[in-house]
């Protein structure tokens, strides 16, 4: 195993000089100077802590499948024949049975409730907590949480247990200590120490990713263990690694109290989680739309669609609207809004400031409750747990450069008439193509037959059966409405065409398509 030592450089000057120099020119002997302390010592702040972390042991049933392994083709006559078939034999599985995996978790309530990861305890047929004290106590699952990897565990003691609290993990800077403590690779009750390396992760591990990142050694078995601060409070709950060997190496990802706090509270009192749902799908704010929305970074996040039915249907966000604020925290980039909005209180009646028209607004939103099993509340169906589609964004026209009035201009028969503008071959969206390409009856705007090969459209993902909704924030009927538009936007200088665009099943995207 390599070793990195000290520079032989610098121990040499201390060798010859015999003196090691401190600031103010001060100085001290060598032996002096080996005599010194290390860093702090965290044994002290631990030691009461230990016992509210234990180890929870699962098992499962499995299924027997297939008829084991395959033995080798043995001579006839051979001494090992009889050997090899009775060995064999003995591995075909005949009833199944069980498979154990060994996890972390904490005591959070004197009463028996534990907190530990829901990959931990995942279709476990019997959950068994383990103290350090070597006490073992069924436990009873009380609700988990897919979305944050959080699940909430009971078990019922004799006597009142040793528990932990929560701090508060938007406290914690780059930088500050912290500990691990849980059951690496089965080795209960081990402890680690580092520090916070970064906050604000998103590791794709779910639609709320906000991950503490940890240079605290985290391995195997130390799911759902705690990770505390130097006061002894627990601000995050391990959950993951990246790690290529599948030890720790200093990439650890712990989920934040600020997050996981209220996910824990309404497990124990519901059972299950209760989130705040606003019914947008959402997109990026692209540097592109800063700049021509007048602001000084890309930031907030852009409405793409609202959901029927939803709590804003109709409401006070629109299509095209940036989302600055919600109930006063700051929305720096797309993501922050599902999570901010899913740990908001269901009915809640929230202040939302917007950017529309250019101009910054403040409208109120009562939130309604999330269901997962609703499939138009589903990631990719219109919730603001959606992701954007495309992800693309282009420069908002300004609304007022509106050449809509010139589209009167065209005789009827001109507006109607097929077009091609931007690579993109445009029709009018009769009842009998809506038939044939199969585009609901909630979809209005211009059908795009097809797309040329290598154009500016193309390359910014429309496709054909696509439907032109709106171009420049105006509502498109026909072909010649977007001829026209687009023409008014490059006598404007424009650089890009701003295109709200449906599929079939009239799912919204924004999608910016350059002028030049």
């Amino acid at each position: 195993m390599p070793v990195t030592t000290l520079s032989p450089f610098r121990s040499s000057i201390a060798a010859v000089a015999g003196f090691a120099v401190l600031a103010g020119g001060l100085s001290l002997p060598v032996s002096a100077k080996a005599q010194s302390n290390g860093p702090a010592s965290v044994a002290d702040l631990a030691a009461p802590l230990l016992d509210a972390v234990v180890n929870i042991s699962t098992s499962q049933s499995v299924k027997a499948e297939g008829k084991g392994p395959t033995p080798p083709k043995i001579p006839d006559g051979s001494p090992f024949q009889e050997f090899f078939k009775d060995y064999f034999d003995n591995q075909k599985p005949d009833s199944g049975g069980k498979v154990s995996s060994l996890g972390s978790g904490f005591v959070i309530d004197p009463a028996g409730y534990v907190v530990t990861n829901n990959h931990v305890i995942e279709g476990a047929d019997d959950i068994e907590v383990i103290f350090p004290n070597g006490t073992k106590l069924k436990a009873k699952l009380v609700g988990t949480d897919t979305k944050t990897d959080l699940s909430v565990l009971k078990v019922e003691p004799k006597a009142p247990l040793k528990a932990v609290k929560f701090g508060d993990s938007r406290a914690m800077r780059i930088g500050d200590w912290v500990m691990a403590v849980g059951n690496p690779f089965g080795l209960g009750g081990s402890l680690s120490v580092g520090v916070v390396s970064a906050r604000g992760r998103n590791i794709n591990a779910g639609p709320y990713d906000n991950f503490i990142q940890t240079d605290a050694a985290i391995n195997k078995g130390n799911s759902g263990g705690p990770l505390f601060n130097m006061k002894g409070e627990v601000i995050g709950i391990n959950t993951a690694i990246i790690s290529p060997s599948g030890g720790s190496i200093g990439i650890g990802f712990s989920v934040p109290t600020e997050l996981a706090q209220n996910i824990v509270q309404q497990l124990i009192e519901f059972g299950e989680t209760r989130r705040g749902w606003l019914g947008v799908r959402v997109q990026p704010v692209t540097d592109d739309i800063a700049s021509s929305l007048g602001m000084d970074a890309a930031r907030g996040a852009l409405i793409s669609g609202v959901v029927k039915g939803g709590p804003v249907e109709n409401g006070p966000i629109q299509p095209g609207d940036v989302v600055l604020t919600f109930d006063g925290k700051d929305i720096h980039e797309m993501r922050d809004l599902p999570r901010v909005v899913a740990e908001s209180a269901v009915g809640k009646e929230v202040d939302v400031v917007i950017l529309r028209d250019g101009k910054e607004q403040t409208v109120k939103v009562k939130l309604g409750q999330l269901q997962d099993s609703a499939d138009e509340q589903q990631p990719g169906a219109g919730s603001d747990d959606a992701m954007p589609e495309d992800g693309e964004g282009g420069e908002m026209a300004d609304p007022k450069n509106n050449d809509s009035d010139q589209t009167e201009q065209q005789a009827p028969d001109q507006r109607e008439a097929p077009q091609t503008v931007l690579g993109m071959n445009l029709v009018t969206l009769t009842d009998e193509l809506r038939a044939e390409k199969s585009i609901a009856e909630s979809v209005e705007g211009v059908l795009v037959a097809s797309v040329e090969a290598g154009s500016v459209a193309e390359q910014k993902g429309v496709k054909p059966g696509d439907v032109i909704v709106e171009v420049g924030q105006d509502f498109m009927e026909v072909p010649g409405d977007v001829m026209v538009r687009v023409n008014g936007l490059k006598s404007a200088g424009r650089k890009n065409a701003h295109m709200m665009v449906a599929d079939a099943q009239g799912n919204l995207r924004f999608v910016a398509v350059p002028l030049e």
